[in-house]
């Protein structure tokens, strides 16, 4: 199936007279879990970030360190697999003429990836969508958020916003990133697989005027709960007569999620500001609310998976798979009455599939939890008021002495993140150190930065802060990370221990207050590995769950 959906693709680079076609991860609104998934339908790759191109006789696949094991073995008869981090396209392929779709790439990406080896051409039709038509998926609006839930009003938000317009001299503000959106206005919607989207723009004026770039059928309800009049709502294909009715001079726009189609239709009448989207920055800090908030799901959320994992250890079931296994999980949160569906998809891999960083079990890959194994399990929830993500290795035979020396340094790198001074260490990239030196002593590291930011009731992924090798955003009181260190051994075992965790102010004292409830697997560790103040931490995590 996909050797002919190449063969049809490479027909149409012929025709067009180019030599080759680029495929990206996401969809038109920049989203991580998009419903519409071209990558996957021209290369099989399931992974959250990677890059396809497809040239007249050879293809490449560009993904990150958490994906070259899961990208040989979904895409590598048909694709050459490379590191990203390693080689970009652009430097990997010379003198080329390679056709793109406008809508799905930034300025930005367009300039990181290529740079000026290679001449681009924006086509008006994407390729995959040609040969490929999916579904038209049923209509769902777009909803209001509770001020409860939320802490602020939109209207308080939105005043936020106006003075960050005014103070760059701005007219005009567009928000491009979904979740920038639903935070501004305290909507959510349900355009994406594992996170509460409402797939739409929004343009934001200095004296306060705002248009809602989206689909009408999606925003009834909205214009009912008077979020929008009917006037300020604009149909996509309606976006550049908008754009030539309104006056003034200045545009901010963020390449991070402005597709090209739109910056040029934007810069056909306006000099553009290029900078972060504020509400990032204003959305990263969480209110009292969305952490009272938070804490409730993620007391939810761990209820299911000490429920789950005390099942797992005990059950007499036997030839359980991976999918049976995370099919169970999913029936424990369903147990919650706020529960709504997975924050991503759950990665439940058994011995050496625990070793794929990010795996997905399918049916090809499924396999049956053997008693000498090591398991990971990586999952999280959505909840009507709050996102949570949690991973646990566990075992069920006694493991080897080098087995659990690893898994304890892991641990203690863990640790170590969790009880950091943050008025000391302000950002990611000072605290990832910490969670890798005990791992470093021997050589060892992994492919992954340490933590993500995390959103309220919003995506599981969300910065800009982040715990990573390149993160130096400073870390702010209110802030939620992930705090998830690891190690994979290819063709034996993975593993990684994750929680999140809430910025917290402590009589001036910044740092991290666990949200994640879910016990950590002792028959895994160590104890002459750790410190007094570690098994003290441990002890006392253990009594709070």
């Amino acid at each position: 199936m996909i050797r002919n959906r190449i063969k049809v693709i490479r027909k149409k680079i012929k025709n067009l007279k180019i030599d080759g076609y680029i495929i990206p991860k996401n969809d038109e609104f920049f989203s991580e879990y998009a419903d519409k998934d071209r990558l996957k339908t021209i290369s099989n790759f399931t992974g959250s970030a990677g890059l396809a191109i497809i040239l007249r006789r050879k293809n490449y696949l560009f993904v990150d360190g958490r994906y070259t094991i899961q990208a040989q073995k979904q895409s590598g008869k048909l694709f050459k697999v490379i590191e990203i981090h390693k080689f970009l396209p652009g430097r990997v392929l010379k003198n080329l003429t390679l056709g793109f779709d406008p809508s799905i790439f930034t300025t930005r990406q367009i300039k990181i990836y290529f740079g000026k080896s290679l001449k681009l051409k924006p086509l008006n039709t994407n390729l995959v969508d040609l040969i490929y038509k999916k579904k038209p998926s049923k209509i769902k609006p777009f909803f209001s958020l509770k001020t409860e839930f939320a802490g602020t009003s939109h209207i308080d938000k939105k005043k936020k916003v106006l003075k960050i317009i005014k103070k760059n001299r701005a007219d005009y503000l567009f928000i491009t990133a979904p979740e920038n959106l639903a935070w501004i206005m305290n909507i959510r919607g349900s355009d994406n697989p594992n996170s509460p989207m409402p797939n739409g723009n929004l343009l934001i004026g200095k004296s306060g005027n705002i248009f809602l770039i989206a689909k009408k059928e999606k925003v009834l309800k909205l214009i009912r709960d008077k979020r929008f009049k009917k006037n300020e709502i604009i149909k996509p294909e309606d976006f550049k007569i908008l754009i030539n009715k309104l006056k003034g001079r200045k545009f901010i726009i963020d390449d991070l999620t402005c597709s090209i189609l739109n910056e040029n239709i934007i810069k056909s009448k306006f000099k553009i500001i290029k900078r972060e989207d504020p509400c990032y920055k204003l959305k990263s800090i969480k209110n009292p609310s969305e952490i009272k908030y938070m804490i409730k799901a993620h007391k939810e959320d761990g209820l299911a998976l000490t429920k789950f994992l005390y099942w797992i250890k005990n059950t007499k079931q036997k030839k359980l798979t991976e999918i049976d296994v995370q099919n169970k999980l999913e029936k424990f949160r369903k147990l919650g009455k706020n529960y709504l569906y997975p924050s991503f998809n759950t990665i439940a891999g058994t011995g050496s599939n625990g070793a794929i960083v990010h795996y997905r079990a399918s049916k090809k890959t499924n396999k049956i939890i053997k008693k000498k194994d090591i398991f990971l399990c990586d999952s999280g929830g959505q909840y009507k008021y709050g996102t949570t993500d949690v991973t646990r290795t566990i075992c069920f035979t006694k493991q080897k002495k080098s087995v659990k020396d690893i898994f304890t340094k892991v641990l203690k790198g863990h640790i170590a993140v969790a009880t950091t001074n943050i008025n000391q260490y302000k950002n990611g990239k000072q605290i990832d150190l910490r969670a890798r030196r005990f791992l470093k002593k021997d050589g060892l590291d992994y492919a992954h930065g340490t933590g993500h930011g995390v959103g309220f009731f919003s995506n599981v992924h969300e910065g800009p802060q982040s715990i990573s090798k390149y993160n130096k955003v400073k870390l702010e009181e209110g802030m939620i990370l992930s705090n998830e260190p690891g190690y994979y051994k290819k063709g034996f075992y993975g593993i990684r221990i994750e929680n999140l965790v809430y910025i917290k102010k402590n009589k001036k004292k910044l740092q991290f207050e666990n949200l994640t409830l879910a016990p950590i697997e002792k028959d895994l560790i160590s104890y002459n590995l750790l410190n007094k103040k570690e098994k003290e931490y441990l002890f006392k995590y253990h009594l709070n769950v």
